[in-house]
């Protein structure tokens, strides 16, 4: 599983606007699931699951992650093919609508924890934006599908591995541009933060 995954298909922003399909790709991020049970958890047919894993397969944004023999039959275990997706495709594509829609999942988290959040749409496309671009930045993904490749290494190790091979790849030139991008990604994010604003936690 990839950290992020960058998508600029058409087909997959269409195959993201169904919303069952986008709750197949939240359980999956957080573990990997066969389609029986998907199904017991979405209250729906293992045969329709099936057809939405299907079209997700295709897309790359699923992937088998291990098959389990049971009794006479194979059982496949799917998982999401990185843990945060960036869409990109325009200011009006579907891949922007579905970053809106994650960012506010995310924001209602950060007020559950405390956090006095002023949801102004303009600083909150703003760090669409640079989200986009930090992904984008400085060689990102260069060694993405080696390191899932890696079969000595947990889900962990790799995220360390993957991490420590951008960092080590780097340029001084492009290490200063990450910086750069992250001190501003991280001003975005602060200036979502009401006046005043404490977290409770």
């Amino acid at each position: 599983m990839k950290s992020i995954m960058t998508v600029s298909d058409p087909e997959a922003f269409q195959l993201m606007a169904d919303d069952t399909r986008r709750k197949i790709i939240h359980m999956l991020r957080a573990k990997e699931m066969t389609v029986s049970q998907l199904s017991g958890e979405l209250g729906l047919t293992p045969q329709a699951v099936y057809h939405h894993i299907k079209k997700l397969l295709k897309a790359g944004l699923v992937e088998v992650a291990r098959e389990e023999r049971v009794e006479h039959l194979i059982e496949s275990y799917y998982r999401a093919a990185a843990e945060a997706f960036l869409f990109h495709m325009g200011e009006a594509s579907i891949g922007q609508k579905y970053a809106a829609e994650e960012l506010q999942a995310a924001i209602k988290g950060l007020k559950e924890l405390g956090f006095e959040i002023d949801e102004d749409q303009g600083k909150m496309a703003r760090l669409i934006e640079l989200q986009a671009k930090l992904a984008k930045c400085c060689g990102s993904g260069k060694y993405d599908s080696e390191v899932s490749k890696l079969q000595s290494a947990g889900f962990m190790t790799k995220q360390t591995i993957l991490e420590y091979a951008r960092l080590l790849s780097l340029s001084d030139e492009e290490y200063e541009e990450f910086q750069r991008l992250q001190r501003e990604y991280r001003g975005a994010l602060k200036s979502l933060l009401k006046r005043g604003s404490t977290t409770t936690v």
